[in-house]
């Protein structure tokens, strides 16, 4: 104990001492908390609609009305005919068109069905998804307010309704905030952690320092501690700061418990400071080392769940997320944030973390070589 103590605290000097990387350290959580939430929405709104209203009745300027209305549509062309609102689309100038028939109040009245044609400008894939998928609930919307509407005149027959409300379980409101900055969170601590530990045994090589520890009297596991426990405390230190600022700035406060949430991340990070001392022993510079952690940590954001669910993943990607560790954080951070989860409902991902944990520095240890 008494040579890891000497150890952590050349480590830590060594940290304090280098102003830039404590910078990092503890601007980055503030700059992408504040940032990131705002910019990665997943909410579309001002979808450029062009009309090409073939019926000008009642019922269509109503149609109309309900898309410009409801706040994600703005209406910046009318056009005559269905050519003339696909030029617009082809200037860029709308995103989507609705097309309403000649007769579309008469077919609507007479044999209750009619046909409105969608035209989504595919080049964004998602914002033509959103907007499709927008317009549909205008529309379903729309029907329904008709046939209510229809229900209550006596010349009809009745038609059974259902009432249908939905609620969205964990956050009513869907709120994206709330999906997304627990995920921001895991990704300042991977950032923090495997980063910080990639070029830390490289950073010796270079400067000459590792051959002074390999012909000192300590053992491997012991280097490999003295590297692990303090980069272990500062993750820590950003998962604290990242709290806190998703309380300030958005009100966020985790429905689970903190204790549950800390040991998590705890474990989580002991796995990933594991994976970054590994890269960091195969390394010979710290470009090297930059590299392979600027490889590994794009596949672990790409393929962690935070932008896109899993679940829409084709099968062979999903596969590959069971051996993403920072899945299983994001996983976690959202259930306990969001969900309220505790300890037993997160008893598989903690298994697995630790199961990381172990292998990884498991790994460090062996492939470490007290050679000079």
């Amino acid at each position: 104990m008494r040579t890891l103590k000497f150890l952590l605290r050349k480590e830590f000097l060594q940290i304090f001492r280098d102003k830039l990387i404590l910078r990092m350290i503890f601007a980055l959580p503030v700059i992408q908390l504040i940032l990131l939430p705002y910019a990665a929405t997943y909410e579309i709104k001002n979808i450029t609609l062009s009309v090409v209203d073939n019926d000008h009745s009642e019922y269509s300027r109503k149609l109309i009305n309900n898309f410009t209305s409801s706040g994600y549509f703005q209406l910046v062309d009318n056009s005559k005919t269905y050519a003339d609102a696909l030029d617009q689309v082809e200037k860029d100038k709308a995103d989507l068109i609705v097309e309403i028939p000649e007769g579309f109040e008469r077919d609507l009245i007479r044999d209750n069905e009619t046909i409105v044609l969608f035209a989504a400008n595919a080049i964004s894939g998602q914002t033509a998804g959103l907007a499709v998928a927008y317009a549909n609930t205008i529309l379903r919307d729309f029907n329904n307010d008709v046939r209510i509407q229809w229900m209550q005149q006596p010349r009809l027959n009745a038609i059974p309704a259902i009432d249908i409300t939905s609620s969205n379980w964990f956050n009513p409101q869907m709120n994206y905030k709330l999906f997304i900055v627990p995920g921001v969170l895991a990704l300042l601590v991977t950032l923090v952690g495997f980063l910080m530990a990639s070029l830390n045994i490289v950073k010796e090589k270079e400067i000459g320092t590792i051959e002074q520890l390999n012909v000192s009297p300590i053992k491997k596991y012991q280097f490999i501690l003295s590297k692990l426990i303090p980069f272990w405390v500062l993750g820590l230190v950003v998962l604290i700061i990242g709290l806190i600022i998703s309380f300030i700035l958005y009100g966020i406060y985790p429905e689970g418990s903190f204790w549950v949430g800390f040991l998590f991340a705890g474990i989580y990070l002991i796995a990933l400071l594991g994976f970054g001392l590994l890269t960091s022993i195969y390394a010979d510079t710290q470009q090297q080392a930059m590299f392979i952690a600027y490889f590994f940590m794009l596949i672990f954001i790409l393929l962690g769940g935070l932008f896109s669910p899993i679940e829409n993943m084709p099968d062979w990607a999903q596969y590959l997320t069971y051996i993403n560790p920072v899945r299983y954080l994001i996983e976690a951070m959202r259930m306990i944030v969001l969900k309220g989860s505790g300890f037993w409902d997160l008893r598989y991902h903690f298994l697995i973390v630790t199961g990381f944990a172990i292998v990884f520095n498991g790994l460090a240890i062996f492939k470490y070589k007290k050679t000079v």
